[in-house]
């Protein structure tokens, strides 16, 4: 007969414990999940087209697949150096140097990571004490408050103008002696703004001035539009030494499930990351990382055509929002549509569900961008092909016969 009771290891669970560990205070208690996500699984519920998580439904490059295959058949299955195996570190340093300028040492400077998201935690876990202040310009990606949230920071929002610009008068209010990081996402995800070299030159004064770490966030580098050129934070005066620079696969190569990104700092920081990395995931995906260095070697034609491509996706859903009476403009970088829904007399949440249930199509609330606000705002992504674009936007046809934008 099996025994229970004290000692014996099977002691009955005691509900109340159950309850009382449950609904202890946790710093997870300070946020939700992602928006994005929960949009993404009411797509596949509802059977509607994903305009809202940005990842393609188009393949990768078969120079990818190719390698990615072979470097499992050649039992490249084991961990790799923690911080990134040699062979893609060594390529990530000669193409850093080459597109964006930087030079740095693949040994001590270069940590490859699970994606860029990981990137972003270890980063700030390295930097951040507990009760330091964290400039976050707002609207944001939606990780960036609770990863500031994780890392004990306290976040301080700093509103976009209307046209995307800074405000640099909100910004110099927002410095304090407190200050210990900016996160600069460029291009911007969501509103697809390409920081300006005067605007980034800004930024880079005022963490001159009060010794401030930038975090930028690079993921989108290749992805500009218009004649706008992508320009990394650590490449101006005085900011090598300050920035942490993330970049990542995921978007550049169409491989958002590979889970491979990257951190570019001085020896000082890495050394920080690469314990925080360590400890975190111990490594990213060694095959993969194999395969990422096939992809490094492509050739510049690569980038030019992934520019043109995404243009014209650009706009054909520019076109396809703006027949449907969506407010919005032309992004100048990235491959997200930020739209004003205000003429629609829904609230974003409402209206993005209404989306996915009645016309078919997903999107994601604005207000998942901002710290307060955002509620007249929906976030699309063309990062689809142009036969789901196009899909996508007959069904916003249909929008006309239910509601008359005000």
């Amino acid at each position: 007969m099996k025994q229970t009771g004290p000692g014996t290891g099977n002691t009955p669970a005691d509900p109340n414990v159950k309850k009382y560990f449950s609904t202890r205070p946790s710093r997870a208690d300070n946020f939700t999940e992602s928006v994005i996500r929960e949009m993404t699984r009411l797509a596949l519920k509802h059977n509607a087209i994903n305009l809202a998580q940005g990842f393609p439904d188009f393949p990768c490059p078969p120079e990818l697949k190719a390698a990615a295959c072979n470097a499992v058949n050649d039992d490249i299955n084991q961990y790799a150096i923690t911080w990134g195996a040699k062979d893609l570190r060594d390529a990530l340093a000669e193409r850093v140097g080459k597109f964006n300028g930087m030079r740095f040492d693949p040994e001590t400077e270069i940590t490859v990571t699970c994606g860029s998201t990981e990137a972003m935690m270890a980063s700030m876990l390295a930097v951040i004490q507990p009760g330091d202040e964290v400039i976050v310009p707002e609207p944001f990606y939606e990780n960036y408050g609770p990863d500031a949230q994780i890392s004990g920071a306290v976040p301080r929002f700093v509103p976009l103008k209307d046209d995307f610009s800074i405000d640099e008068e909100k910004w110099k209010e927002a410095f304090s002696k407190r200050t210990r990081a900016v996160i600069l996402n460029t291009p911007n995800n969501p509103t697809g703004k390409v920081f300006t070299r005067k605007e980034l030159s800004f930024i880079a004064d005022l963490c001159i001035d009060h010794d401030a770490v930038a975090i930028t966030d690079e993921i989108y580098e290749h992805i500009v539009y218009d004649g706008h050129r992508h320009l990394s934070l650590a490449s101006l005066d005085g900011m090598r030494d300050r920035t942490i620079t993330i970049g990542s696969f995921s978007k550049t190569y169409s491989v958002t499930g590979w889970r491979v990104g990257y951190a570019l700092a001085d020896e000082g920081l890495t050394g920080r990351i690469r314990k925080i990395h360590d400890f975190l995931t111990v490594g990213a995906p060694a095959p993969l990382q194999r395969a990422c260095v096939a992809a490094l070697m492509l050739p510049e034609s690569y980038y030019v055509g992934l520019a043109q491509d995404y243009d014209r996706r650009r706009r054909i859903l520019f076109d396809g929002l703006r027949n449907a009476g969506f407010s919005c403009q032309l992004p100048e970088g990235a491959y997200y549509i930020f739209t004003d829904i205000t003429g629609f007399g829904m609230t974003d949440t409402e209206f993005a569900r209404f989306l996915i249930g009645k016309i078919g199509v997903a999107a994601v609330p604005g207000s998942s961008f901002y710290h307060e606000g955002g509620e007249t705002k929906l976030r699309f992504t063309f990062s689809k092909k142009d036969g789901t674009l196009e899909e996508a936007c007959r069904r916003l046809e249909k929008l006309e016969e239910i509601i008359t934008p005000a």
